[in-house]
């Protein structure tokens, strides 16, 4: 059961990402080419729904905003970091 979870909870940010990205317009106004998106869903995918959800073209991530993006990004590192660690102690 708990890989189950852990399975779910590795792919969520990736749906999430992707059902935003193909219903709203939300990530071709955060970024540029397709490429950057695609980068991110594939190795942070966290880090860029948080940016694609706080982006804003007026004040772009004015605002305090860079502070959710810079937490998502220390949380992703953290479940990298403990996914390595995991594998350390096998």
């Amino acid at each position: 059961m708990a890989c189950l979870f852990g399975i779910v909870a590795g792919f969520f940010p990736r749906v999430a990402l992707f059902i935003v990205w193909i219903t709203t317009d939300l990530v071709d106004r955060a970024f540029g080419p397709w490429i950057l998106p695609l980068l991110g869903l594939i190795f942070l995918p966290f880090t860029t729904l948080i940016y694609v959800l706080a982006y804003s073209p007026v004040i772009h991530l004015g605002n305090g905003r860079w502070l959710w993006v810079a937490l998502a990004f220390a949380f992703e590192l953290a479940g990298y970091a403990g996914t390595n660690r995991a594998r350390g102690a096998r």
